[in-house]
């Protein structure tokens, strides 16, 4: 098993700062689900993480805000396999994925304007459809 796992060339965050809690999870397995503890559950201290400069600290707090506790506690929950070294992995590899998305830089949008030309082609288009419609009219008057 890993000792840290990389986020980007500039994060890596230690094994040691994710708790796992396990319960039973629901779903296929048979007898195995009722003795066998499979749900894996990734608690990630965002809020008291060494690791996380205040800038990343922000940035995850953020756009991970709906999936961050009021204790700043990130939770994710693998229940996928009846293994739970499997769920134990799959929870890693999720929240791996979830800090490089939101650690991602977003591009600015650049604002434009609609061109005259395009503004012009919709009056156009609309006084072809006012006359089609004057002409309907006059054809039932």
């Amino acid at each position: 098993m890993l000792e840290k796992i990389q986020i980007n060339q500039n994060l890596e965050i230690p094994l040691g700062e994710l708790r796992f809690k396990f319960a039973r999870s629901g779903g296929k397995g048979g007898q195995n689900v009722n003795k066998v503890e499979t749900k894996v559950e990734l608690l990630f201290d965002v809020f008291d993480s060494p690791t996380l400069s205040d800038q990343q600290r922000n940035i995850i707090l953020k756009n991970l805000k709906s999936q961050i506790d009021s204790n700043g506690l990130l939770h994710i929950v693998s229940q996928q396999s009846r293994s739970q070294w499997k769920n134990r992995e799959d929870a890693i590899r999720k929240f791996t994925e979830l800090i490089q998305k939101a650690l991602k830089p977003r591009k600015r949008r650049i604002i434009t304007k609609v061109s005259s030309a395009t503004k012009q082609k919709r009056l156009d288009e609309k006084k072809k459809r006012s006359v089609v419609k004057q002409l309907r009219r006059a054809n039932y008057e």
